[in-house]
């Protein structure tokens, strides 16, 4: 058991430093490790509907994704990529401070390349391109070929983040497998995470949705905990029920104790919630800060384990104050470099 986790923990080590190397060739203009992007809530919103782009430029959602895939009616994907189009091009008015991203649709279907050519021919990229139903890493290589094609000759301030999507029984069980082949990616492409779509999961296994999510249970730790080994961040299922406020608070702080870093949302009046929910509270950051202050303190006079609060203090929960602090500091500035390209997390160099 020790050494299959010694094993997974040079895998991560392993790629994080190749990744930091490969990019800094690359991005001469920049710093070398780039920013980490918070996403607490991902807030879709169809391509297509102009009306709906304009208002959610004014909600505070760490993530906007303009939507040509399942948002959009067929006849209406060519106006949704010239919509994305445009909205790309004032981006930097409309989404300052958010992470802009666009899902384009499935490898499978005969649309993405279009979608891809129309938002790529963009004078403004997107922060990240999210690519749905990804069941192979011939899928992700697909996809990779077509962006480094699209954007050859130009050069960029930052990579071209990458978000993949889980959506069947098959890419759970490949799930660790589509992990590690993301994260070499080519170079403008950064792996940044996965999503977990839970309704189509369900539709591939004939799996019957509640509203409690029950039967998914299974699904969301074996997909957060893959994930979230390779230090990549893990988006958690659409609460669709959105007028249960109530309902979607208690899902999202279940999500944020699995370990998620953020969840999908469909509604403004969700966003709020999700995103308060994904972040450690005031109280937490104080308790934080005070263990660390304990620790350096009894480091210093050679103590190991010690009492803090009424609790026994040890190494486990020493990393997780400084994942606590890391991930606070992290969603505070949208320039905040966290050391290495990946999710802060337990087992990371933040901790």
């Amino acid at each position: 058991m020790h050494s299959a986790k010694n094993a997974a923990a040079m895998l991560t080590r392993t790629a994080s430093h190749t990744a930091r190397t490969v990019l800094s060739k690359f991005y001469s203009s920049v710093a070398q490790t780039p920013r980490y992007v918070p996403r607490r809530a991902v807030m879709y919103v169809p391509g297509s509907d102009q009306r709906k782009i304009d208002k959610v430029a004014a909600v505070a959602a760490d993530c906007v994704v303009l939507d040509c895939e399942d948002g959009v009616a067929l006849n209406q994907k060519e106006a949704a990529r010239n919509t994305i189009r445009a909205t790309l091009e004032k981006k930097r008015s409309l989404f300052a401070g958010k992470d802009c991203s666009v899902r384009v649709n499935a490898v499978s279907s005969d649309l993405w390349k279009d979608d891809l050519a129309s938002v790529l021919a963009s004078q403004h990229l997107p922060t990240t391109l999210h690519l749905p139903k990804v069941d192979s890493t011939r899928d992700i290589d697909m996809f990779a070929s077509e962006v480094v094609r699209l954007l050859e000759g130009r050069h960029l301030e930052e990579p071209l983040r990458v978000f993949l999507f889980c959506e069947s029984g098959r890419s759970l069980l490949r799930l660790a497998e589509l992990c590690e082949h993301g994260l070499g990616l080519p170079p403008p492409l950064l792996l940044d995470g996965f999503v977990f779509g839970s309704d189509d999961y369900c539709a591939d296994i004939g799996m019957t949705r509640s509203s409690l999510a029950r039967e998914l249970l299974y699904a969301r730790q074996k997909f957060v905990s893959v994930v979230r080994s390779f230090r990549l961040q893990a988006i958690d299922l659409v609460y669709i029920d959105y007028k249960n406020l109530a309902g979607l608070e208690r899902q999202s702080v279940e999500g944020a104790e699995f370990g998620f870093t953020g969840k999908q949302v469909i509604h403004p009046c969700q966003v709020d919630i999700v995103q308060r929910a994904f972040s450690p509270s005031p109280k937490r950051v104080q308790w934080a800060r005070g263990l660390l202050e304990a620790y350096e303190k009894h480091q210093t006079q050679g103590a190991g384990a010690f009492t803090y609060q009424g609790s026994m203090i040890d190494m486990p929960l020493v990393l997780q104050a400084r994942n606590v602090i890391a991930t606070s500091a992290a969603q505070s500035s949208s320039t905040h470099t966290d050391g290495d390209l990946r999710a802060p997390s337990y087992s990371s160099p933040l901790a």
